[in-house]
């Protein structure tokens, strides 16, 4: 069935995903790179040499084929092409919005689907990425909240999903580097394009903090000053609330935080946010006061979605604004209207009572702006993102095991 939307016309560069033993080498660490190419077979001097410039090709030029790579000596190159690739994620359907949003649904190399979304505005473009496939926590306002937690997505396709944006976008630096090995004759200018990917939200699908490891690992690379080099404070991650890993969010990782509060009663958060139940409101709060790194430069961004006669009045405006000046936070309040999808079991707060609910917020002297819906036409608008992927059952795994076996022998 055609999806709606208009198809983005925009030509991705996407390199399909190739089977085989062969490493992809994009979400390793430098580190790892050097350690890949090391087990090859090159040696200690040679692979870290090697590493060094592949990351840079990788990261900073978004090149995919070892043959591009100039600085690289020609000889060099079959011998990288045999045993690693550089990958992307598949892109299944790319969407362009009549706003300018563009969202993909893309597949991994076992075939599970996610999404991510890219935002332009007119000061910055902003691209919402997944951390898992599905989603644990069952929000009753969010379209991926009706999927069942699929499965962590690594590193590697975490960090893809900016490479690929980069590469729909064509924001790569154009031209060769000058001065390769001797025996390569392809020197040539090398310069460096504005970019319109500026910022990066961790609130795609799934819950980053319950998937820590993969999402620092990713991150990692993409502040890497050598690689994709982008500020910690143009990268936001947003929790529902796993507490436990609020303060190793902000130690380790160390980017903006955003909470997907949506309300200020235990009731209400509890019916909305079930992760509520585990980890409540008060406990939430506190773990936002100690998070590493907020103060008024850095504030963090409660997110609010507007639910009609659910968590809309004004003693909810007033009772954030207590929350918020109780536990001194410096925060700010993002106001969503929901975005609707089918089977949703909630209206959205109408325009005036929105406003009314903002301008609470304001008098009280924290900011609390009203975030414009985008993508709706194309599903890509906060909490309608959806994808068709499935756990598969014990039995589906078995079989899967057993036809592995038989090929096998």
């Amino acid at each position: 069935m055609q999806i709606p939307g208009h198809i983005d016309p925009v030509t991705t560069g996407t390199v399909p995903l190739r089977g085989g033993n062969r490493v992809d080498l994009v979400g390793l660490t430098r580190e790892g790179v050097r350690a890949a190419l090391e087990e090859a077979g090159l040696d200690a001097k040679a692979a870290k040499l090697r590493a060094k410039q592949i990351w840079h090709w990788i990261y900073h030029r978004g090149v995919t084929d070892f043959d591009a790579m100039t600085d690289i000596a020609k000889a060099m190159r079959p011998w990288l092409t045999e045993r690693f690739i550089v990958g992307r994620p598949t892109v299944r359907e790319a969407q362009l919005s009549n706003d300018g949003t563009r969202k993909w649904l893309l597949a991994a190399a076992d075939g599970q689907e996610y999404e991510m979304v890219f935002i332009p505005d007119a000061d910055r473009g902003t691209l919402c990425v997944s951390s898992q496939v599905g989603c644990t926590l069952n929000c009753r306002f969010c379209h991926t909240g009706t999927m069942r937690l699929v499965r962590n997505l690594s590193a590697g396709e975490i960090v893809g999903q900016v490479l690929l944006a980069r590469d729909a976008l064509g924001e790569w630096p154009k031209g060769n580097m000058a001065g390769g090995d001797q025996d390569d004759d392809e020197a040539g200018h090398y310069t460096a394009d504005g970019r319109m990917l500026t910022n990066i939200v961790m609130m795609g699908m799934g819950e980053p903090l319950y998937n820590f490891d993969e999402v620092k690992g990713a991150l990692k690379i993409v502040m890497d000053g050598d690689g994709l080099a982008l500020s910690k404070r143009r990268i936001t991650l947003s929790t529902s609330g796993v507490v436990p890993m609020m303060a190793r969010a902000g130690e380790e990782i160390g980017v903006n935080l955003a909470v997907s509060l949506h309300a200020v009663s235990k009731e209400i958060r509890d019916e909305i946010v079930p992760l509520n139940r585990k980890y409540g409101i008060e406990e939430l709060l506190e773990a936002c006061a100690a998070y590493p790194g907020a103060n008024n430069a850095r504030r963090i961004t409660f997110e609010y979605v507007m639910l009609k006669d659910k968590n809309d009045s004004d003693a909810d405006a007033r009772e954030l604004v207590r929350l918020i000046k109780q536990y001194r936070l410096p925060a700010k309040v993002n106001l969503i209207p929901f975005n609707p999808w089918p089977g949703a079991p909630y209206e959205c707060s109408s325009p005036e009572r929105v406003r009314a609910f903002s301008n609470l917020i304001f008098e009280a002297g924290i900011s609390a702006p009203v975030r414009t819906p985008r993508g709706r036409d194309i599903m890509a608008a906060c909490g309608q993102l959806k994808s068709a992927a499935t756990r598969p059952s014990r039995a589906e795994l078995d079989r899967i095991a057993a036809e592995k076996q038989a090929a096998l022998g």
